[in-house]
């Protein structure tokens, strides 16, 4: 099975050579000093949609074209660009369902990829509502859905990104770290390159999907999930691609808070000018965890995808700052007298910087709630400021790391 599913992707690979080119393989010097590896960066943020979808919508698409004409999808994001981007292509009309709540950013971008080969049909808060919508139309109409991971003909097309790889590299490399949602694409990848290489999967900590279907054997739902990572939160692994992925070892998945993913974002941009979505940085982030494994290692890291919308840069930049440990909140009880004010500030180091204050006197109280935010340049200065604090006498609630009450005052 694995020799034709090979030849498949192979061809598919091929096939798609005609509608866009090979997405770059890069060594990354910085990278690969820091690690002590030849690490590559397997670039499926520069291909036209900015992300590795389009491969699969490509593949699934052309299997059944001419017979079929319409097709249909559910997404909020890269697999709704990448159906667009293909219907245009194919000239064959596309309706794709998104949530009413989608950024205006990603319908704009859906619709601009489409052009007039595609319809954008906001239906319901969440996207189950506009999966449930997409496939009823689907019923209704004899139209052909697209699944964005869960259909072998769209595992195949991803698995050109392994295709690529091996041809660009001149060989196989030791290890693979990618990420895992859905599991189109690491499933695709693993299928190409069976048990030849090394793998990391990596998963946001929020929706370990993939950790928990290894557990049970069988995809399960692990709903809630945390959305921040979009592009792989998935709250259930595909049945088909857990199908490929069932052999491997739960010491090959990892996965990384939120957080820690928005370091590699912020580096990646400040050090590297590369813009890439939590998504995309996971495979980079999880080099840190690897790093014995990889030594002198010939390393693929397959960055998946750059939709990146600025307006989040403030948010990932506190969240980074947040997890190194550089950034704090806290709610500080503040005696209403005069001067106390001047003892609080009189308790801060030098390079102690307050950049949220948010105090209102409370004329029948002798004691004031103060929000406050304080950034400094190194973790250990902040042991020595709450000390001083407590020296001082002031009570305080250090509530940076308490995700629903950050959530509603930070």
């Amino acid at each position: 099975m694995t020799v034709n599913f090979q030849a498949m992707a192979t061809l598919a690979a091929a096939k798609m050579r005609q509608v866009f080119p090979e997405t770059p393989l890069m060594r990354n010097e910085m990278l690969s000093e820091r690690f002590g590896a030849d690490i590559w960066l397997k670039r499926e943020d520069l291909s036209p949609v900015r992300s590795y979808k389009l491969r699969g919508a490509f593949n699934a698409m052309r299997k059944v074209i001419p017979d079929q004409t319409m097709f249909v999808c559910a997404s909020a994001g890269n697999h709704a660009q990448g159906v667009a981007f293909m219907c245009k292509h194919f000239k064959v009309h596309g309706v794709v369902f998104m949530p009413v709540t989608t950024p205006e950013q990603k319908i704009l971008k859906t619709r601009m990829f489409g052009g007039d080969h595609v319809e954008v049909r906001l239906i319901g808060d969440y996207f189950d509502e506009s999966l449930k919508a997409a496939q009823d139309f689907c019923a209704e109409q004899g139209a052909h859905f697209l699944s964005p991971f869960d259909d072998e003909d769209v595992i195949e097309g991803q698995a050109s990104v392994a295709v690529e790889i091996e041809q660009q590299l001149g060989g196989l490399p030791d290890h693979i770290i990618l990420p895992v949602g859905g599991g189109g694409l690491s499933a695709g990848v693993r299928g190409y390159f069976d048990d030849t290489v090394r793998y990391t999967f990596v998963e946001p900590s929020g929706a370990k999907s993939l950790a928990a279907a290894l557990e049970e054997d069988a995809p399960v739902d692990v709903s809630p999930i945390n959305s921040f990572v979009d592009g792989a939160a998935v709250a259930k692994i595909g049945a088909r691609t857990f199908a490929r992925l069932k052999g491997i070892s739960p010491d090959d998945v990892m996965d990384l808070d939120e957080d820690r993913i928005c370091n590699t974002i912020v580096e990646m941009l400040n050090v590297e000018g590369i813009v890439l979505e939590p998504a995309g940085a996971m495979s980079i982030e999880a080099l840190g965890e690897v790093a014995e494994q990889i030594k002198g290692k010939t390393v693929v890291c397959v960055t998946s995808g750059g939709n990146f919308d600025f307006e989040r840069l403030p948010e990932v930049k506190e969240r980074a700052q947040r997890y190194a440990g550089l950034k704090k909140y806290f709610i500080l009880r503040l005696p209403q007298r005069p001067g106390a004010l001047r003892d609080f500030l009189d308790t801060l180091g030098p390079h102690d910087n307050i950049t949220r204050f948010e105090y209102m006197k409370k004329s029948a109280r002798n004691f004031g709630s103060v929000l406050i935010g304080i950034e400094t340049d190194a973790p250990q200065n902040f042991p020595a400021m709450f000390g001083r604090i407590d020296a001082a006498g002031f009570t305080y609630t250090d509530i940076t790391n308490d995700e629903t009450l950050a959530q509603f005052v930070i």
